[in-house]
């Protein structure tokens, strides 16, 4: 279980990113983050990572504290990040020096076979498409063999074809792996699709402003009318949690009316 007690984050700025942000995630689940911009969701990422420390608060997997990146917790950025003086197969290994030289071989292989990418395992990531670096990423984070996998907008800079394609190859790999997974995006359908709960998140300071559940049938059909339901419900209370003429416990009562509407 990886819970988030209370936590805040103040920078040095004095900018407050989070304020107060208790969370629980079951093992296994899919949490999406969306938000508007300085809602805290890369902020609440690093924080789960072990990457920043927050200021206020504390971060919890299977009820120990998180004070540092965990072997445990594995993280994939926007930028797949590769090391480009390694092959691929070498940066998909890059975590695993502490193994066995042919235990290392057989998870690296059986990590690009669930990619789709063992014939690429000689070339430089130079020669990758940008789809194929982020299956990389995806395939470097997945070899430690994480209970918590977090993905920070990472198929953002992607074509929307590729983009797509990977939003279902995830699901493909989560479906054989079952690690948790916290996503954060821009992209509403693409939350979705993804999702088993969205978290909405209000700016300014960042707080949690509304969860949706999203119990529909995998795989989603995005041009279906349940898909379209929870789509409009998440946009409704993306508007909301920016409505600065409202206080927060206005718009938490709105968000929960503007649902019971929809459904």
């Amino acid at each position: 279980m990886l819970s988030l007690d209370r936590v805040s984050k103040i920078y040095p700025n004095r900018v407050r990113a989070l304020d107060g942000v208790t969370l629980d995630v079951a093992p296994g689940e899919i949490l999406v983050i969306v938000g508007g911009s300085g809602c805290g969701k890369s902020t609440l990422l690093r924080a789960v990572s072990g990457l920043d420390a927050p200021s206020h608060g504390r971060v919890l997997l299977d009820g120990a504290t998180v004070t540092a990146p965990h072997e445990k917790i594995g993280i994939v950025f926007q930028e797949p990040r590769l090391l480009p003086w390694l092959s691929v197969a070498d940066n998909v290994g890059f975590g695993l020096a502490h193994l066995p030289a042919a235990q290392r071989r057989e998870r690296v292989a059986r990590a690009l076979d669930r990619v789709g990418l063992v014939d690429k395992a000689n070339v430089w990531p130079r020669e990758l498409s940008g789809g194929q670096a982020q299956r990389v990423a995806i395939a470097r984070a997945l070899v430690p063999r994480p209970e918590v996998l977090l993905l920070d907008e990472p198929f953002s800079a992607l074509d929307a074809f590729t983009r797509a394609d990977l939003q279902d190859h995830v699901l493909d790999l989560w479906a054989e792996l079952r690690p948790t997974l916290i996503v954060v995006t821009h992209d509403v359908d693409e939350a979705v699709v993804l999702a088993d709960r969205i978290l909405v998140m209000r700016p300014r300071p960042g707080r949690v402003f509304a969860e949706i559940e999203t119990d529909l049938p995998r795989p989603r059909d995005r041009q279906s009318a349940p898909f379209d339901v929870v789509k409009r419900r998440v946009l409704a209370a993306l508007d909301r949690s920016l409505d600065k003429a409202a206080s927060v416990d206005e718009r938490e009562t709105k968000a929960s009316a503007g649902a019971s509407l929809w459904w």
